[in-house]
């Protein structure tokens, strides 16, 4: 897409940041070093969890959990199928099988109930997505796995700040990973960080991230030594360098602030929409504290999938970015092998033909919240006209 005027999604970079990519490039160490260490201890910290293992990306460490947890050929793991395609491709990454199930029309993450019905002997792992960093269902889905005795697999790569009832995101299951794509609230550029209260789990994804080396080995060894070179188990080049790390490290430093600016913007939003009855905004339980990641609206029912690329294409023109979240995983080329056809997750495939991702950083003011309202709400008006 074209340069634009409202961008979709900015960074929050600054000074610190700078100050601290320059720190490690003069250096002379940039991978495996102090900057890591920090980073992986500040997003523990944040999310309640003794462990952070920094990798690079939230991708990777959803296949290096899925792998420290025996995941593997003849598995199925339980999924949503209203997600980025990642949390789906790592599960094929491991040669399992995602299970979809169907989302709560209200959260947008998978329906408990649904859930519940679609474990079987071989559900080896519940793989719970909080989708645009709702939290909801977390503690019902953490229930579940425990009665049914398997591992759930936090992907809060969207999440990172949110609290529900007093608990952090990342704090579920065995483990949590986030991610630090640019668009997210935190960003390294691209990187991701596991986060887990188990210390074989933690050292497994040490290893795996590190060409299957020793994790014991610690971040101090240099290459060329005996112990560089021995390796425990085949592993992947997952590692996260210094310089993203220095970024998250600076990040971090002002999560706080990120994530309070954030939310001034999404009260904007809803304060703006409101009272629109062609839009449904996002819901936020009571017991939330969101860490906003993305403000993604829906049109009301009597809109289908083509005027909603309509009003898409519309706004592009007017120079504000925006774009539809998400196209149905089970839909997709990839996982045609699976046998899932249109109508299987009827709620997931209704919503994501009727989503609308308003641009949404930390640096929109008023006036190009008030832009954006203005030319959605034109672009709605020409759609409904248009039907009458």
């Amino acid at each position: 897409m074209p340069d634009v005027e409202i961008p979709l999604s900015r960074p929050d970079l600054g000074p610190t940041e700078e100050a601290l990519v320059l720190e490690v490039l003069r250096s002379g160490r940039l991978s495996m070093g102090p900057r890591i260490l920090e980073f992986e201890r500040d997003v523990a910290l944040v999310a309640g969890r003794r462990h952070g293992v920094a990798v690079s990306s939230g991708t990777a460490g959803l296949h290096l959990a899925l792998l420290a947890l025996g995941i593997g050929p003849g598995d199925e793991i339980v999924t949503t199928p209203f997600s980025f395609i990642a949390s789906s491709n790592c599960i094929l990454y491991a040669g399992a099988t995602p299970v979809f199930v169907d989302i709560c029309p209200r959260s947008l993450n998978m329906d408990p109930r649904g859930l519940e019905g679609a474990i079987t002997p071989r559900t080896k792992a519940i793989l719970a997505v909080e989708t645009f960093a709702n939290p909801a269902h977390m503690e019902a889905y953490e229930s579940i796995a425990a009665r049914h005795e398997v591992p759930l697999v936090e992907d809060c790569c969207e999440a990172l700040g949110t609290t529900v009832r007093g608990r952090a995101c990342g704090s579920f299951g065995r483990a949590g990973v986030f991610a630090f794509y640019p668009n997210k609230q935190i960003t390294t550029g691209e990187g991701g960080v596991i986060v887990t209260d188990d210390d074989r789990l933690a050292d497994l994804c040490r290893s795996l991230r590190n060409h299957g080396r020793t994790a014991s080995m610690g971040q101090s060894n240099e290459p060329g030594t005996g112990s560089w070179l021995a390796h425990d188990r085949v592993g992947y080049n997952y590692r996260m360098s210094e310089i993203h790390a220095a970024i998250g490290v600076g990040q971090m430093r002002r999560l706080r602030s990120i994530v309070e600016r954030r939310r001034e913007v999404a009260t904007m939003y809803i304060n703006r929409l409101s009272d629109n009855p062609s839009v449904i905004l996002p819901t936020i339980e009571p017991e939330c504290e969101p860490s906003w990641f993305v403000f993604v609206v829906r049109l009301t029912t009597g809109f289908g999938v083509e005027e909603r690329d309509r009003i898409i294409r519309g706004m592009r023109n007017h120079e504000i970015g925006c774009s539809n979240y998400f196209p149905c995983i089970h839909l997709q080329p990839p996982y045609a092998a699976l046998g899932y056809r249109p109508g299987s997750f009827p709620i997931a495939e209704s919503v994501s033909q009727r989503t609308i991702a308003l641009p949404f950083h930390a640096s929109l003011t008023r006036r190009d919240v008030d832009l954006v309202c203005q030319t959605l709400e034109l672009m709605i008006s020409r759609e409904s006209l248009s039907r009458s």
